[in-house]
Parts: structure tokens; C-alpha cells; sequence
């Protein structure tokens, strides 16, 4: 036997061969057995052969049984692979998941302290929080970089002030309660009145930074100390009145106008961003899906007629054509103003004759300046005409139409006999347009104005009309005007529009 081997190493030396084959290498190592290479004897041969067919046979027989278990090492070499691809996607999902988590824990510290996205086709220029201190500081205006100085200012949080001014095209909260009122020229008019968290912030937008831009003169509607009077009393004793509206006037002023106008001031492309998201909204269509009511955007933002802020815009925004029309009115000896979207130009008899060059030029500022005439609203009133400016008459004096304060006088005498089922007055609801009548001449003729106001609280005081006036209340029609605060600088006179009211 070799030395050093174990009895597991024979084993294995005899199984690879034969007995025999090892017995004879054994004692030819030894000596037992003469080693002859050029003619081996025949046992030799036998015993050498005997071996050499054992090993390919067992070669054979381990071909044969590898071929037999085939079916079954493929799917352990599949079972293999799949675990191996099973372990490995749980790892990269678990690595995933650990930086998503990380990710989303960067972000909400990131949200904490700095906007940085407020939807589609608006977050582009967020990362700019750079303001022209100069150019706010001259002109009166406060000093705001970015979006955490605006919330801090308002008295907000940043999470807040994301949540007012996300720009979304479908969502399932909204911003606004809309409803229509009935126009004076027939048809409705959509009124977008912005819910109590965005009305407030609007409110701060008017009075810390809109109220404190300069105007121009021209302009009357919505601006503190003036009103419909002040308007109207500009034309009084004219002999020529051209009254011309504005088409489509507040979806005309779409978010980029209204950004580009905060972006003027000096304010940064984040903070006129976040302004102009507050300021603005698309018009909305309900829409019911699974079972959830969802608001989805039909229009492109723009200045929604009913928010605080849209005629103060207006005004700010028009500053350009009013001057422009000042220029035009001098030029013919024309006086010019302007209420919201109702402008109007008067002149003495001898500048009559230059109306149609007036009105030409007039079509071509409008036209330079993104807005479009009303066609069914050019109205031009000459002497001999009852002329008239915002609803107020203005041939002599500062007047009412006659005939239509008539009528109202024989509704009052009316409702003090029969009562007030059955009555009409205006588009709107009955004790509304009543109160808003009285409000109107009020202002007008003081006197006039508080003689009937007095007649209808007196009426209002009888208790057949109070149980009247409660069951119309409860059979109304859901038309609801919201009650808003006024601002501190622009509380509206007595019969002024209200703050909705801009057309």
C-alpha cells in the first residue's frame, strides 16, 4: 500500500478503477512485480484493460444518469436563478425604498422653508427669489424676495400659502363659490367669489401693495374717495357723449398679463408667481367621477370677475391706455374717464365733428392694448339727447331718469297698498333691487335718496310686509350675493356697486 494514504483515499483509488489495477500498481511500486514497458505480460494487459473499460463504463453510466436527471437540473438551475433575481430585486427595492424615504424627508424639510413647485406651466421661474429692492422701495411698495418673506407678511404658513396658490387643472377642492346674477342687458353673468382663506389673502394683496401703486386720473371705478358720481360728474353740461365697454374684459387679463404686472413692480419671478396665483383662477366645471366630485379647468386662469383684487388689477393694468387715451382726448378737446371697462369721452359742440376720428383712434389703442370693443355698447349721445354716464344723467346736472323714478315711486305706493307678492323690480331678487335702487339715488339726490329710503323702512316696519318679506326669504331662489368685509381703505359709499359689481 502507498504510504500516507487513508483508507477513504484507497477507497476512492479502487472505486476510479479497479481492484486488481491497484494491486498490481501497488507491487510494481514494490518490487513484487517486474515492470517490463516493451512487452508487459498478459495479466498485466488484462488487468490494465479491465480498468480502462471500467472507467468509461462508469463514464458512461454518470453520462447516462446526468442525461436522465436533465429536466430536473434545469429547474433547480431556474429555481436557482429566480431566488438569486427574487433576492436581488428585494434588495434594490429596499435601496429604493430608503431613498425614496429620504427623498421625501429632504422634500418636506425643503417644502418647510421654500416653494418650489406650484404645478404645470408655472413653476419655471421659482427658483428666482431676487427682487429690485430699488425699484419696490421708489415706489412705495413692500419688499419681498421670496415666497417665506410674502407668508411671513401675511400671516401665514409657507404650507398655506402653496395650498392658495397651487395651480391645478383638475382638483377636488376649490377655491371659489360661483354663481350668476342677472345682467341689466339680459342674459346672466358668472360671479366667481373666492372662499374666506383666499378672499383674506386677497384682501392683504389690495391693501399692502395694490392700493399703493399710482393711477391714473381717468380712472373712477373701484378706487378709494371716487365712484359712479365722480365718474359721471366729469361730463356734466357736455354736448357730445361717447360711451364705449370693453368686450370679454376680465378673461382678457390672464395670469401672464397679471404676473408681468407684479414682475413691473420689481418683485421677484417667485414672489409675482405666488401673486399672480392668487389673483387669479380658470373657470371650473364640476364633474363627478367614481363616486368623487372633482373641479376641472375649462379655461386659462385670468382675473375671475368677483375676487377683491380684479378691479384694483384693472385699474393698475389700464394705467397704460388711459394715459394713452388722455393723450387722444387733448388731441380733440375730448375729457376722458374711465369706470372698470366702461370709458367715456365728452367735448363741447365744436369738437363734435372730430367724434369719428376720435372713435378711430380709440378702436386702435384698444386694439395695441389686448382688448377688444363691445360692439353692441359704442354709444354716442349728442345735445338734444338724454346723455348719460354710468346710469347717471348728466345734461344739465347730475341727475336720475325721470321716468324710471317714477315708476319706482309708483311701486313703493304700489307695495304700501297690496303688499310685496307679486311685485318686480330689476333682474335680482325683489328687496335687493329694491334697496339697491334707493342706495343708487341716494347718491345721486341725497334727498331724493333718503325720502324714499325712509318710505320703504317704514313699509319694511309694517308687520303684513315682514311676513311677506320672510316667506319670499325662504321661497327665494338660491341666488346668494356673499357678504364680504370691505377693505379698510375702500369701504363703498352708499349705493356704490358692490365690490363684485365690476361691469
Amino acid at each position: 500500500m502507498a504510504v500516507g494514504l487513508t483508507r477513504q483515499e484507497l477507497y476512492d483509488r479502487i472505486r476510479s478503477s479497479t481492484k486488481d489495477e491497484v494491486i498490481l500498481g501497488e507491487m510494481t511500486r514494490l518490487g513484487f512485480w517486474a515492470k517490463n514497458t516493451n512487452m508487459p505480460s498478459p495479466s498485466e494487459v488484462l488487468i490494465r484493460r479491465e480498468s480502462e473499460l471500467r472507467r468509461e463504463l462508469n463514464k458512461l453510466v454518470e453520462e447516462k444518469q446526468r442525461y436522465r436527471n436533465r429536466e430536473q437540473l434545469l429547474n433547480e438551475m431556474r429555481k436557482q436563478r429566480m431566488a438569486a433575481a427574487k433576492a436581488k430585486r428585494a434588495e434594490t427595492k429596499k435601496r429604493n425604498e430608503e431613498k425614496r424615504k429620504e427623498k421625501a424627508a429632504q422634500w418636506a424639510i425643503e417644502k418647510e422653508k421654500s416653494i418650489v413647485y406650484l404645478g404645470e406651466e408655472v413653476s419655471a421661474g421659482l427658483n428666482k427669489v431676487v427682487a429690485d429692492e430699488q425699484k419696490l422701495i421708489t415706489a412705495g411698495l413692500p419688499v419681498y424676495h421670496d415666497g417665506i418673506a410674502l407668508a411671513a407678511a401675511m400671516g401665514i404658513t409657507i404650507g398655506k400659502l402653496r395650498f392658495l396658490s397651487f395651480n391645478r387643472k383638475v382638483a377636488s377642492v376649490t377655491h371659489y363659490k360661483r354663481f350668476y346674477i342677472p345682467k341689466k342687458s339680459g342674459g346672466k353673468r358668472l360671479i366667481s367669489a373666492p372662499m374666506p382663506q383666499l378672499k383674506a389673502a386677497q384682501y392683504w394683496i389690495l391693501e399692502h401693495i395694490l392700493y399703493k401703486v399710482k393711477l391714473s386720473d381717468a380712472a373712477h371705478g373701484f378706487v378709494p374717495q371716487k365712484s359712479i358720481v365722480t365718474n359721471a360728474a366729469n361730463h356734466v353740461g357736455q354736448d357730445i357723449v361717447i360711451n364705449i365697454d370693453l368686450r370679454d374684459f376680465f378673461p382678457t387679463l390672464d395670469y401672464k398679463r397679471v404676473k408681468g404686472m407684479f414682475n413691473k413692480f420689481g418683485y421677484s419671478e417667485q414672489v409675482a408667481t405666488i401673486l399672480a396665483l392668487l389673483c387669479t383662477e380658470p373657470e371650473m366645471e364640476p364633474v363627478t367621477l367614481d363616486g368623487k366630485d372633482y373641479h376641472v379647468a375649462t379655461t386659462a386662469r385670468h382675473l375671475p370677475q368677483g375676487a377683491p383684487c380684479s378691479p384694483a388689477i384693472t385699474n393698475i393694468i389700464c394705467y397704460k391706455m388711459d394715459r394713452r387715451f388722455e393723450g387722444l382726448a387733448r388731441r380733440f378737446n375730448y375729457i376722458y374717464t374711465r369706470y372698470a371697462d366702461d370709458m367715456t369721452f365728452s367735448a363741447k359742440e365744436g369738437a363734435a365733428a372730430d367724434a369719428g376720428k376720435l372713435i378711430w383712434g380709440v378702436k386702435q389703442v384698444v386694439k395695441e392694448e389686448g382688448f377688444v370693443i363691445h360692439p353692441d355698447k359704442l354709444k354716442v349721445m349728442r345735445k338734444g339727447d338724454k346723455r348719460e354716464v354710468t346710469g347717471v344723467v348728466v345734461n344739465e346736472k347730475l341727475s336720475i331718469d325721470r321716468e324710471t323714478l317714477r315708476k319706482f315711486r309708483a311701486l313703493l305706493h304700489q307695495i304700501g297698498v297690496s303688499g310685496i307678492a307679486n311685485k318686480q323690480w330689476g333682474k335680482g331678487g325683489i328687496i335687493n333691487s329694491i334697496e339697491g335702487y334707493i342706495n343708487y339715488v341716494q347718491m345721486v339726490k341725497p334727498e331724493a335718496g333718503q325720502q324714499l329710503k325712509t318710505k320703504w323702512q317704514a313699509l319694511l316696519g309694517r308687520e303684513d310686509i315682514k311676513s311677506q318679506v320672510r316667506a319670499s326669504n325662504t321661497n327665494a331662489a338660491p341666488i346668494v350675493i356673499p357678504t364680504v368685509p370691505p377693505p379698510v381703505q375702500d369701504a363703498p359709499k352708499d349705493g356704490e356697486k358692490p365690490w363684485w359689481d365690476v361691469m
